[in-house]
């Protein structure tokens, strides 16, 4: 698999770990209705009384069961979009499913010269990751001390960021409905726990927004300790396959520095009936064949 590049970089270790943290998100973010266009927030929308803290506990609940029906598989573009220097390109395969404890991601990123790096990435109440890279003899489980701590020197991205364990979060103050992306959405602030390694530390807490209606998340941002947002997540489009409609880009972006990463999906497979041994630890060093038949999502 080679990659699209507008320049010569080679893909580091830092742009394999962000280039695998927009992928994680497909699992729990699949809507089963289309958005409106985007549009300017109007400043007359309002919220009457106060948020109802055990409805948005409510909301929350079922936003964790939701996801892609089935299993799946996808083929992926990586756009890494600098504020300042040419874009570059690299492709990836991701398969997606459930278990008992929750969504469950394997993918695989090439280099394009030889070089391969797969992760294993388990959501839910308990969400841990596995990594494999050539010369390894078997998956590495990354151990909780690692969670908030950057992946590689370089790179900005930790596994926080692919887990995103604050969904399970208890402490949280439901905001009431808010508008984001010209649509109506239920916002939640979620705090991180006392005790929890983050507690203290840069981040404070994770303001989500779901779709009123669909449930989708739209919008995430990770909130400072001087409660301005520095990173932040956005689905900017969507795409209807087998009668389902599932994620076909989302924006990551770096509040600070203004640099952004598009992924953006080019061909999917759903309904699919795969082995549990593709989600197996052990293993992650095999190959794994692709699905003979995929759909074009197009432009």
């Amino acid at each position: 698999m080679t990659p699209h590049v507008s320049r010569s970089v080679p893909l580091t270790p830092a742009r394999l770990w962000r280039a695998f943290f927009l992928a994680i998100f497909l699992a729990p973010l699949a809507w089963a209705g289309p958005p409106s266009k985007s549009t300017p927030v109007s400043p007359t929308f309002v919220q009457f009384g106060e948020p109802d803290q055990a409805k948005g506990a409510e909301i929350l609940r079922e936003f964790r069961g939701l996801g892609i029906a089935g299993d799946y598989y996808l083929e992926f573009d990586l756009s890494f979009l600098p504020r300042r220097g040419d874009a570059v390109v690299y492709r990836g395969r991701l398969w997606g499913s459930r278990n008992a404890d929750g969504p469950v991601s394997r993918v695989v990123l090439e280099d394009g010269i030889g070089g391969v790096r797969k992760l294993l990435i388990q959501n839910g109440p308990t969400p841990v990751v596995w990594l494999w890279e050539e010369g390894m003899t078997a998956a590495k489980l990354l151990p909780e001390s690692e969670v908030y701590a950057p992946l590689l020197p370089g790179a900005e991205l930790t596994p926080f960021d692919l887990l995103m364990p604050y969904f399970y979060w208890d402490d949280f103050i439901f905001e009431g409905v808010s508008k984001v992306l010209g649509r109506a959405a239920h916002t939640f602030l979620l705090r991180v726990p006392v005790g929890d390694p983050a507690y203290g530390d840069k981040l404070a807490g994770v303001r989500v927004q779901l779709d009123t209606q669909f449930r989708a998340m739209v919008q995430s941002e990770l909130i400072g300790q001087d409660d301005e947002p520095y990173k932040s997540l956005t689905l900017r489009d969507l795409k209807k396959v087998s009668d389902q409609w599932m994620i076909k880009v989302v924006d990551l972006r770096n509040e600070v520095t203004r640099d952004k990463t598009r992924f953006e999906v080019r061909r999917a497979a759903l309904n699919l009936d795969l082995s549990p041994r593709v989600f197996a630890p052990e293993a992650l060093n095999e190959s794994i064949a692709t699905p003979t038949e995929t759909v074009a999502l197009g432009r």
